[in-house]
């Protein structure tokens, strides 16, 4: 078992905020204790995390074709310990909203997960909830991912395994329509989309670049972007933050999605992406964008 320090970090807040880890992951809390178990593409790692604080600890054991420096790099990135949390509360930090959303949910941290694997679940999240998605993304996992014998588990699939199945074994795990799109990711992947090469690009750059693929637009580009890419300018708009922005600074005036990223960029300059998953997480909580929507019906 490794250990790790983990400072202002809220396991429970970071996997419960729709990033990749929650998509598949298995999580539970006992004994005091929380527990998380993932595998990737090379093998499975098995996380505890205790303690409060400055005293917040995680203990690791991985399994499969990492070496320890590699192993504990890994676990560092994906669950962004390297994030300098009091520089981004102070830039995020702009108005009441936002210094009510910190204090609600300080240790809350942008993981960093891998391209493909970020790309496959954010397909899969399209038009759909988190039950729906986590059947799903278990199902591709199962049905596609290499079985490894010596850790007893299967991997998580890289893009070859996915670009050879069919549509309909790809529908048989829950895809529905967007079964076409995974395919058409992973065979992009398979066949020389330089997905690295994207870690060079600056924000739109990289942006435009994954708007190439079939079925990925505006939202789930930059969702891949905040989550494999740590490109912190990418400010992911669903229904719910779209609401939540207008509600919050627009005194419920409607907006369009361009407008809606140009004041974000502006507002929290440079740290816009840290910016939407508090405001994301913090809105549902409180049920401020549906609190919006019933007062709109009740006076329309």
């Amino acid at each position: 078992m490794h250990m790790l320090n983990a400072n202002d970090f809220d396991l429970a807040l970071s996997f419960s905020s729709g990033q990749p880890l929650g998509f598949y992951a298995d999580y539970r809390v006992g004994k005091g204790k929380e527990f998380l178990s993932y595998v990737t593409s090379k093998g499975i790692f098995r996380l505890q995390c205790y303690g409060s604080g400055a005293r917040k600890k995680i203990d690791y054991e991985f399994e499969g074709g990492y070496s320890e420096m590699e192993a504990r790099k890994e676990v560092r990135k994906r669950l962004g310990l390297d994030d300098d949390l009091k520089s981004v509360y102070k830039a995020i930090s702009t108005d009441a909203f936002m210094k009510e959303a910190v204090s609600a949910l300080r240790g809350l941290r942008i993981t960093q997960n891998e391209p493909w694997e970020t790309t496959l679940c954010f397909v899969v999240s399209q038009v759909n909830n988190m039950k729906r998605i986590r059947f799903t993304i278990k199902n591709i996992i199962e049905r596609f991912g290499a079985y490894d014998a010596g850790i007893g588990a299967r991997l998580f699939p890289t893009p070859h395994d996915v670009a050879k199945a069919s549509l309909a074994d790809l529908r048989r795990c829950g895809t529905g329509f967007r079964a076409s799109y995974i395919k058409s990711a992973a065979t992009a992947f398979a066949e020389g989309f330089d997905a690295d090469a994207v870690h060079g690009m600056n924000y739109r750059s990289a942006k435009t670049e994954f708007m190439r693929l079939d079925g990925v637009g505006d939202k789930v580009a930059d969702c891949i972007l905040l989550f494999a890419y740590k490109k912190l300018d990418a400010f992911p708009i669903d229904v719910w933050i779209k609401r939540t922005l207008e509600h919050v600074y627009f005194s419920g005036h409607r907006k369009g999605i361009m407008a809606l990223h140009e004041f974000a960029e502006r507002r929290w300059d440079g740290y816009a992406g840290y910016a939407q998953q508090y405001i994301f997480q913090h809105a549902r909580a409180n049920k401020i964008a549906k609190k919006e929507v019933q007062l709109k019906r009740m006076f329309s």
